[in-house]
């Protein structure tokens, strides 16, 4: 039976094992065992390698870059080029509207953009 992970050893030791019986039938012992490994790998991970939603701001800026818009094309889903240059320089909140729009046009997920900043 497996304990709890605690440390990087301990991580290593049980994702290893789970390679080994990645392929268990369910209803057998190694799928059971298969099973309680993913929970507690799960569990350590997500302790360990929390990664904070960056600010919707950033997260549009993000996509704005990797798709090669300007704050033009920007303003061709949100509206005019002067609020868009007050909602990149934190000026003006977004709107629900805005979030909808963002979201649905350059599939940004709700929950980065209806965070506080």
């Amino acid at each position: 039976m497996h304990s709890l992970i605690r440390t990087e050893e301990d991580y290593k030791s049980a994702t290893e094992r789970l390679e080994m019986i990645f392929d268990a039938q369910k209803n057998t012992p190694e799928g059971d065992e298969l099973e309680l490994l993913s929970v507690l790998i799960e569990h350590y991970e997500k302790q360990r390698f929390t990664i904070d939603s960056p600010d919707p701001i950033a997260a549009i800026q993000f996509r704005m870059e990797q798709l090669n818009m300007r704050p033009t094309d920007l303003a061709e889903i949100i509206g005019y080029k002067s609020r868009v240059s007050e909602i990149l320089s934190k000026k003006r909140k977004l709107s629900l509207t805005m979030i909808r729009k963002l979201h649905n046009s350059l599939h940004i997920p709700m929950e980065v953009l209806v965070q506080e900043y």
